[in-house]
């Protein structure tokens, strides 16, 4: 288009066919003769032909008479008879736009996306997602490639006939003989953490490093006072504590710790399966700081009530009440994993940030550059798990005690403590009382997220300064507060003690928001989802489901009454091929700092990039270096091991 804005120029006297073959590259030169002007605007056109001609355009480099080049990023498909109108990659804020052309462009992009990416309640108290039932209903340029890639069913079943444990699939009510029996579905990797994990579970140091470094490292807090509903005595627990202080002194000086379960409490469990009563438990579990500062447990009470019918389960107590007791934390420790630190605070919660981006955020806008690469097929794989995965009938009834709608009455309870506080890393761990490195030395998901965390916050800080000279610029940015204004009203459905922002107006805030998102996106949903396997594949380490109900009594729990609890063969199976296929990294994935398309231009902004991914490779190398001859490394938040977004 001309800068007059009325004027459309064809480059092409004749149409530019689709010459190659489905999934080939190729670029194109076009010479044009005539003076163009200043190119302010170019639009794409195809034309329809009878089979599917999709194409997917990178961008488009202009050389203009005296030897410039203008970069034009598309990074999108072209479909049906649709055309694309492409800006230069020169990011703008919508002060920057002077002309009524460009002003005009930007405004019917944001139109034209608002009507392709609208919100919609999937359940009561959710945070809001895409309207879309399926894959195949998003819009394409938000779809995977390969929809066969991300087929939950496919993907199960080949994770089942890999690992060789297909022949039990389909054996639901037939129970394993013991605990050696499981490894016959347990697949041995040497050197893995998983072995590790089945050779050593059974261990109290085991139970409690879980808490710190195993896949759900975010529930444990510092206990400042023992709750009411737990009423553990001093004559209970004084053969655990190592520093002859009282129970209260030891509160005191910080060593008891605390993981409470109390959101499972009034769940319904599984119903889905008449042949097969599933249970679920509330447990609280009470931990200790030895003077090897180690974390181990030392009482566990096993619903929210005490009474004579819910003893506290001590570490003295017959070996097999203890062991089951700790089973049955873990048991309940999944479920929370699963469906509030997996799936509420990673999944939907980056599904919100996204439908959000491309509803307010044009394509010319900076911060659309720098959040679409943390939001690739986000939204796609949540409409795949709706349709397949977390549906009616789907694949999470068949060996979850939290299937057939335990999981959305757990989402609908978790809402209430999704704040946006407790999604600010330092805050949360802060919070807590968990943030002192010489306190708690062996916290390494901490270690690691702290520094992940001010890496990304830094590479904010200097792409908003690039952009945003002053506060003021922030407040004047309309589509920066539609953006927040979107997250707050229809991800927090409006809830105030949410605590998100309903606006951003500095430079400092929009960098911590923008940290809270990239963070999200990557690095939490990494920490909390890549680990899968290697703690969750030994079957007694994390039940999914029960089979029996809590014990009421002690010294009356055998070891058949164990093995009778834990899954069957068929559940365990279709548990096993589940936490395989979610601890893959996708095709091509990409990680933090990798930024193959180029949708910023300017120098100053690659110049960030190198400083980013520099710091990215300085904490991977620390990492590596503290991992060496460890038994159990953790390198969930090794920067080379964070994909960019969430997409499995």
């Amino acid at each position: 288009m001309g800068t007059d804005g009325c004027s459309e120029r064809h480059l092409l006297d004749k149409p530019f066919y689709n010459d190659f073959e489905r999934g080939a590259v190729d670029s194109y030169d076009v010479t044009v003769e005539e003076d163009l002007g200043e190119i302010q605007l170019i639009k794409i056109e195809k034309r329809k032909y009878w089979c599917q001609d999709d194409w997917y355009l990178k961008y488009i480099t202009v050389k203009t008479p005296v030897g410039d080049y203008l970069e034009f990023p598309c990074y999108r498909w072209i479909t049906d008879e649709k055309e694309v109108v492409l800006r230069d990659g020169r990011a703008k804020l919508p002060r920057d736009d002077k002309t009524q052309i460009l002003k005009q462009h930007r405004r019917k992009e944001l139109e034209s996306r608002q009507k392709m990416y609208r919100w919609k309640e999937w359940h009561p108290g959710f945070p809001l997602s895409i309207d879309a039932h399926s894959h195949s209903e998003l819009p394409r340029d938000i779809q995977f490639d390969n929809e066969k890639g991300i087929d939950f069913i496919l993907n199960y079943t080949k994770a089942m006939e890999n690992l060789y444990v297909n022949r039990f699939m389909h054996m639901f009510q037939s129970s394993w003989s013991d605990f050696a029996d499981f490894e016959r579905i347990f697949v041995r990797i040497s050197n893995t953490i998983s072995e590790y994990v089945m050779q050593h579970w059974r261990e109290d140091f085991m139970f409690g490093y879980q808490f710190l470094n195993g896949c759900n490292p975010v529930l444990i807090r510092r206990c400042t006072e023992i709750p009411k509903k737990l009423p553990v005595t001093m004559d209970m627990v004084e053969c655990s504590l190592e520093r002859n202080l009282t129970l209260e002194e030891e509160v005191k000086q910080g060593n008891i710790f605390i993981v409470d379960y109390e959101l499972l409490d009034g769940v319904d469990a599984n119903k889905t399966d008449p042949c097969t009563i599933q249970y679920l438990a509330a447990p609280i579990c009470l931990l200790y700081k030895n003077l090897e500062k180690k974390i181990v447990p030392i009482a566990i009470q096993l619903g929210q009530r005490p009474g004579p019918d819910n003893p506290i389960f001590l570490p003295s107590d017959a070996t097999y009440d203890w062991l089951l007791a700790k089973i049955w934390v873990r048991s309940s420790d999944f479920h929370i994993h699963q469906t509030v630190t997996h799936l509420l605070r990673t999944h939907l919660v980056s599904e919100v940030f996204s439908i959000a981006m491309f509803r307010q955020l044009p394509a010319v806008h900076p911060l659309f550059k720098l959040l679409v690469p943390h939001m690739r097929f986000t939204i796609a794989i949540n409409t795949k798990a709706r349709e397949q995965l977390i549906c009616e009938c789907g694949l999470f009834d068949k060996a979850n005690a939290t299937g057939g709608g335990g999981h959305v009455q757990m989402v609908q309870k978790a809402m209430k403590d999704l704040t946006y506080s407790s999604l600010c890393f330092p805050e949360e761990m802060k919070a807590k009382g968990m943030d002192s490195k010489e306190d708690i030395p062996y916290y390494y998901y901490r270690d690691d997220g702290i520094k992940v965390w001010e890496a990304i916050k830094s590479f904010a800080e200097d792409v908003i300064h690039i952009y945003y000279e002053s506060d003021e610029v922030v407040c004047e940015d309309v589509e920066l507060q539609a953006f927040v204004k979107d997250i707050y009203v229809y991800g927090m459905r409006g809830v105030k003690a949410s605590g998100f922002p309903k606006t951003i107006r500095t430079r400092e805030t929009l960098a911590e928001y923008l940290t809270v998102i990239m963070f999200t996106t990557s690095a939490q949903h990494a920490a909390v989802n890549f680990g899968q396997y290697d703690w969750c594949s030994w079957i007694p380490n994390a039940p999914p489901t029960m089979r029996c109900p809590p014990p009421t009594e002690k010294g009356t729990v055998t070891i058949e009454q164990i093995v009778e609890s834990l899954p069957d063969r068929g559940r365990s199976c279709w548990h096993l091929g589940a936490v395989w296929a979610l601890s893959q990294f996708q095709d091509k994935e990409l990680f933090l700092g990798m930024y193959p398309d180029e949708h910023f231009v300017e120098r100053p902004v690659k110049e960030a990039m190198a400083k980013f991914r520099k710091n990215l490779d300085e904490i991977v190398s620390v990492i590596t270096e503290r991992n060496k001859n460890k038994k159990l490394p953790y390198y969930y938040l090794s920067p080379d091991r964070i994909p960019n977004s969430v997409a499995v």
